[in-house]
């Protein structure tokens, strides 16, 4: 589904916002400043001192269409550091950063590049937006989405406008801004700001469900983890980066949603091999009991989970033989 919308409909474009992510093409023309502030952001870094000549380079995506690095063998030299990359990566990715290259699909995970003029049609890449549109549309859509914010959660939405730009933006925005007051799970009461319709959006609220969810690390709703701490009392981290002897929880753990309630977080790891989907922590919040209703609603997410990456067997949670592991 994904290599049918980026590569042969054109409906998304892959760029940055906190990650690699997958963005609508309507949000292209928006996404100048982005590009501006990432390239000035790898200056910074010190990786154009590295780089091949990027003319070349292009010259031949040009005429040889799009290329992954598998194309280029240039070798890093000197002392190699843990993320060390070879010149011609860092070339890519200096590009790909500044809105010169872009995705133009991808072979499993392997991503290949193509100039951005080339793939990104004509309507979207002509367009120009202001700065000062962009600013406000940005950080409007980041308020549309989270319903409520501070300013500062509204900056690190995107993460594509500096906190003075958004409290700029909401001086001048106020007419069709709400100032409201929201709990958190401390009890603590945060003065935040809402879309002028927020009480419409309140009254035409379904009712949740108790569907339990195994929710992405990466996901918009809690990517923001002083967010997610502040509104569920649920505190994560993602602990890939972290040595694993200093890891409280494991390599990659995904948190349990359970309706509008975070009860633990699960670490499962498909076994390629033996086509299996595999149980390998599970660490319930504290004073939560699983019932078998509970059971059969996590069992159901990880078949779901399974189908969805191609696994055909599913190792069921059963709270009678795995053992529960509480916070340490």
């Amino acid at each position: 589904m994904l290599d049918k919308l980026l590569r042969d409909e054109r409906k998304v474009f892959e760029h940055f916002t906190h990650d690699a992510s997958v963005i609508p093409m309507e949000f292209y023309p928006f996404w100048t400043r982005q590009f501006e502030r990432l390239e000035k952001q790898t200056r910074r870094w010190g990786w154009h001192e590295a780089l091949p000549n990027m003319n070349e380079l292009k010259k031949r995506i040009q005429s040889e269409g799009p290329l992954s690095t598998k194309a280029f063998d240039t070798k890093i030299t000197g002392q190699k550091k843990m993320w060390s990359r070879p010149p011609h990566k860092l070339a890519l990715d200096y590009l790909w950063y500044s809105g010169e290259l872009t995705t133009s699909h991808r072979e499993n995970f392997t991503k290949f590049y193509g100039l951005a003029k080339s793939v990104i049609p004509h309507h979207f890449i002509s367009q120009t937006v202001a700065d000062k549109e962009q600013i406000a549309w940005l950080c409007r859509n980041a308020l549309d989405r989270l319903a409520f914010a501070s300013e500062g959660e509204i900056q690190r939405f995107w993460d594509a406008v500096d906190l003075s730009e958004v409290k700029k933006w909401s001086a001048k925005s106020s007419s069709s801004l709400m100032p409201v007051s929201v709990e958190g799970k401390d009890g603590i009461w945060r003065d935040v700001y809402a879309p002028i319709d927020i009480e419409t959006r309140i009254e035409n609220l379904s009712s949740t469900n108790n569907r339990l969810r195994i929710i992405n690390p990466f996901d918009p709703a809690i990517r923001d983890r002083k967010r997610l701490k502040y509104l569920f009392g649920f505190d994560y981290t993602i602990e890939m980066f972290v040595p694993a002897k200093k890891r409280q929880w494991g390599y990659y753990v995904y948190p349990l949603l359970e309706g509008d309630r975070f009860i633990g977080r699960i670490e499962i790891k498909a076994d390629r091999k033996s086509n299996a989907l595999r149980i390998l922590n599970l660490w319930s919040e504290s004073n939560l009991k699983w019932s078998k209703s509970r059971t059969q609603r996590l069992n159901a997410e990880l078949n779901r989970i399974a189908r969805f990456i191609g696994i055909s067997n599913v190792e069921n949670f059963d709270s009678n033989t795995i053992n529960l592991l509480y916070p340490k």
